[in-house]
Formats: structure tokens, sequence, C-alpha cells
């Protein structure tokens, strides 16, 4: 169940705190799609409704792209947006904070292929770009289950 491509560990050596990543899979559907790229703030502090990078528990060589619900004894729960897709700490619990590589802090939609009419790259061009923006509901979303 990658959530990230290969290619993200390269990318953090460009500079000393910020990478970029290339997201895989549904888990965080609708705020990130399969193919959306990702500035990431490699150490920055994490908040509960932040979309956060960080080691799989079970499998660390796999990155993957979650919500910070909130802080646990043990680390922090962290939920996929897409509640059907699962992958998330209602399969293996609370992350170790050492496992928790940074946050997303932007993303950037590439045009696809089938995208060439004037409407479609006008739209592309007004949705491309955005901040990843912390969800203050998640907690809530978290007592709701």
């Amino acid at each position: 169940m990658p959530e990230l491509s290969q290619e993200t560990e390269q990318g953090r050596s460009l500079l000393p705190f910020v990478g970029v990543a290339e997201v895989t899979g549904p888990s965080m559907v609708p705020t990130l799609h399969h193919g959306d790229q990702l500035v990431v703030h490699w150490g920055a502090r994490v908040r509960p409704g932040d979309v956060v990078i960080l080691r799989h528990p079970f499998q660390q060589d796999l990155l993957v792209v979650k919500r910070a619900v909130e802080r646990r004894e043990g680390g922090w729960w962290v939920l996929g947006d897409n509640a059907f897709a699962g992958g998330d700490s209602t399969d293996y619990g609370a992350v170790p904070e050492e496992l928790v590589l940074g946050k997303a802090r932007l993303r950037y939609r590439p045009l696809a292929p089938g995208q060439r009419s004037p409407l479609a790259a006008v739209r592309w061009a007004l949705s491309a770009v955005r901040p990843v923006l912390p969800d203050r509901s998640a907690s809530r979303r978290l007592r709701a289950r």
C-alpha cells in the first residue's frame, strides 16, 4: 500500500529542510490524488490536523502520507482522508514520534495528458498549486468513528 513514490528519498537531499514527494494511492482522496506532487517540510513540528509524511511502522523503508489526528501514548494517531482506503492507525496503532518525518506544505497537481483544451488548461491553472492546510476537524472525525 505505497503512498509516496520511491523518488521521495532522493528528493530530500535538495535542501536541508524542504523536499518533493509524489503521492501514489487513494488513501488521502479528496485532499490528495494519485500523481500529486508535495512540497514537504522535513522535521517540521506536527500539530493535529496536519498532513504528515511518516515511515510505515511495520515496513520502515515505505513512506506514507496521512493526517495527524491526535497525539496519544506511543505517538501520533494518523488517518487517511479516505475512510474506505485503510492503511492508517486503525490498522497499525499510534505511530512513534521518531517515524513522523515532516509535513506537507504545498500540493502541485500535474497537468493530465488528456487536458489539452483551453478550458481544461484554465481549470488546471486555477487549481494546480494549493497549500496543504491542516484540517482542524480531524479529531472530531476520530471521535465519530
